[in-house]
């Protein structure tokens, strides 16, 4: 089973400069990929890169949409595995927020001893939290979703969704909005996270006015290793009001973007020859739900 992978979408060629970026902020990053392959709308820039330890995938193309909130990506410093995570949660801000836009400032809040989220100079949002070593462990990446708008207050009906749809799917944490927290409404989640796809992941409803909601900007793409698991994601997340896109992406009920993809094709473009990738990649780009075997033909 292969971890969910963020995919990020970049102006232009940005992806690598993003990564480099990104892997400069925190221990066990590294970019593992760089490749470009030419689609109908230009030449796309690929980049894979871990971040402390979570695969992420970049890619730099010409893009219509702005990078939205709605999924951001929460930094977890620890004091009981860093020692020194006080110091260095001020110093990843510092860099995160140069040529950014603060939409909380780093601060103390009742949740929190230290945190703070802003957009980066790329548009990515991200939440830096100085987490209690008493509570319960996280990874130090954990991709957070916000329900805004029409989906506002659907957040836990979107977790237990996941849960099902995902194998290894499982509840953590909970905590809910009290009462006199309006517009939220009593009960809605102020903050839950879950596991899916070896992936920890947050969840929280808002019911405050926001210019966003989720968008393709940033997506979620799950490797998948064969056309069974395809199938069987797709039909899944599709289902009860999911509209199907273009080469294995979709929106689910809630509105979230999720890739359902094949590791043929980022293997193509990475050890393939240039024949070969123009091949999948012309299959490809006529597909909507991924035909392995079909990709394996044009290879």
């Amino acid at each position: 089973m292969l971890p969910i992978t963020p995919h990020l979408w970049f102006d232009d060629q940005k992806a690598k400069e993003a990564a480099e970026f990104y892997t400069s902020l925190l221990p066990d990053s590294a970019i593992s990929a760089v490749n470009h392959f030419d689609t109908p709308f230009g030449t796309c820039e690929l980049v894979e890169f871990t971040l402390a330890s979570q695969p992420f995938m970049g890619i730099g193309a010409a893009k219509s949409q702005k990078v939205s909130p709605a999924i951001s990506f929460m930094i977890n410093f620890d004091p009981s595995r860093d020692p020194d995570a006080a110091r260095r949660i001020d110093e990843v801000w510092s860099k995160l927020s140069a040529g950014g836009q603060v939409m909380m400032p780093i601060d103390r809040y009742p949740f929190s001893e230290r945190y703070g989220w802003v957009a980066d100079k790329y548009g990515i949002s991200w939440q830096l939290i100085l987490t209690n070593p008493e509570g319960e462990e996280r990874p130090v990446i954990v991709p957070s979703l916000m329900y805004t708008g029409d989906v506002a207050g659907r957040a836990e009906e979107a977790i237990d969704f996941y849960c099902s749809v995902f194998k290894d799917g499982k509840r953590g944490i909970t905590a809910r909005y009290p009462a006199g927290m309006a517009p939220d409404k009593e009960g809605t989640l102020m903050y839950a996270d879950f596991y899916a796809d070896a992936t920890w992941m947050a969840a929280m409803d808002s019911a405050h006015p926001h210019d966003f909601t989720f968008n393709d900007a940033v997506s979620l793409l799950i490797p998948c290793e064969s056309q069974q698991e395809i199938d069987q994601y797709w039909a899944a997340l599709t289902a009860d009001g999911g509209q199907p896109g273009q080469c294995g992406w979709l929106k689910d009920k809630f509105g979230v973007s999720w890739q359902v993809a094949t590791t043929v094709v980022p293997d193509t473009i990475k050890n393939g020859t240039r024949e070969q990738i123009d091949r999948v990649m012309g299959a490809f780009m006529q597909m909507t739900k991924v035909d392995v075997a079909a990709l394996l033909q044009a290879r």
